[in-house]
């Protein structure tokens, strides 16, 4: 099979095109013809050896794809040769074929197209989880999403209008500002234009956030801790900035607020079960209230560096995919 090799940790430009070993499946494992590749931030930490997990090399990248089980090792149930499906790969997904975990291999949501499935699993999940299992969030309360207009953030912009809650966008730029809207989000804050924490203080009549989603990291979570109402909670997700931010410990206790940690790859490991269930939940929302990851770039998956660098230089509206 063909698939993009990382042969050393690094730049984009070390990724190659390149003859791989066909996937066997071993116990409790399938093999999935991949029909789309969700594009990730994390496949591009991984490439440059800046993950959690580092692959031993070389390796595929690719955390999700969507496609069709064609093999199926001993010790699986519930799945079917032919099953469309999605799956968290961990890595491994740009490829023609992947191997996978049986328990992190779900049906694909019907309503969805392949690259839409391919998108879905890995950013709606974090969103879910973080939103409803870590965060809590109630119905008429203060979302504020920061990278609303990346993947994960526009899946917690999304989620967050479904859950009733009032959602507030922060965004670099007009283009992101009209985009979040288009997403759902009531109210858009520009942190290019103003101080985040007087904005999110601004658009709350001075009683802050909530919950605050931080897929960004940097200088901007202070920001918006800062910001947080009483018994406030912000949502850890990820680094985009490239800096991971110290918060002084007295922030939390003046407010009791809470800072919260989410890694829904270790979750899905760990309780794939409850995966499976909210995954079967956010595909029926997909028919009662329109979800859908906006897909708007589909790349061959030869040019998945192409893909990933607009991802590092974070001028990517919505998601992107490749396709085999």
């Amino acid at each position: 099979m063909k698939a993009i090799l990382c042969e050393k940790r690094g730049g984009l430009e070390d990724l190659r095109w390149a003859d791989a070993p066909d996937p066997s499946p071993g116990p409790g494992e399938v093999v999935i013809d991949v029909r789309a590749a969700g594009v990730n931030f994390a496949d591009l930490l991984m490439t440059q050896g800046l993950y959690q997990v580092r692959p031993p090399l070389p390796f595929s990248p690719g955390f999700e794809v969507c496609g069709t089980v064609t093999e199926i090792g001993v010790e699986v149930d519930g799945l079917r040769l032919g099953d469309r499906v999605v799956a968290f790969t961990g890595w491994g997904g740009y490829a023609e074929r992947v191997k996978a975990q049986a328990g992190s291999v779900f049906p694909a949501p019907p309503g969805l197209s392949d690259t839409e499935a391919a998108t879905f699993l890995v950013a709606y999940g974090t969103a879910y989880h973080a939103l409803v299992d870590r965060a809590a969030l109630r119905p008429s309360e203060v979302l504020v999403v920061l990278g609303a207009s990346g993947g994960v953030g526009t899946a917690a912009v999304q989620l967050g209008r479904i859950l009733d809650a009032t959602v507030v966008a922060a965004v670099s730029s007009e283009e992101k500002a009209e985009f979040a809207h288009r997403m759902g989000a009531s109210t858009v804050i520009r942190y290019d234009r103003e101080d985040l924490k007087e904005a999110i203080r601004r658009v709350t009549d001075g009683r802050g956030a909530d919950v605050v989603f931080d897929p960004v990291g940097g200088a901007t979570t202070e920001q918006a801790f800062r910001a947080l109402a009483w018994e406030g909670r912000l949502l850890v997700v990820g680094f985009a900035a490239g800096e991971i931010p110290g918060v002084p410990a007295n922030l939390p206790l003046l407010k009791s607020a809470s800072l919260v940690g989410v890694f829904w790859g270790a979750f899905a490991e760990r309780r794939p079960d409850r995966v499976a269930r909210q995954l079967e939940l956010l595909a029926s929302w997909v028919d009662q209230h329109g979800l859908r990851p906006p897909v708007t770039e589909v790349f061959p998956l030869s040019e998945a560096p192409q893909a990933l660098r607009l991802v590092a230089e974070r001028r990517v509206l919505g998601r992107l995919a490749l396709t085999p």
